[in-house]
């Protein structure tokens, strides 16, 4: 538990110096994290097998992986490009 705590105290001191630009990408990514954790139990409302089977495939779960980083990517790159220009 004391590492967890350490770590949670590095993690607010390294997010306090950094730029907006640069807390909007690590939002992003905690964002991505998020999306990648088991939902909920939702109870009968995937009542069908087909869309259930689908939801748990794991290449839908690396899809949304892969687009999650490609947005990541995408704002990076335009962060960097704005930096450049100004």
């Amino acid at each position: 538990m004391g590492e967890s705590t350490n770590n949670r105290q590095l993690l607010k001191r390294k997010t306090e110096t950094l730029t907006e630009a640069e807390s909007a990408a690590v939002l992003d990514y905690i964002s991505m994290i998020e999306s990648l954790r088991e939902p909920p139990a939702l109870g009968n409302l995937f009542d069908d097998d087909i869309v259930k089977s689908l939801e748990e495939a794991r290449e839908n779960r690396r899809a949304r992986v892969v687009f999650e980083w490609d947005r990541i990517r995408r704002r990076a790159d335009n962060f960097a490009v704005a930096r450049k220009t100004s």
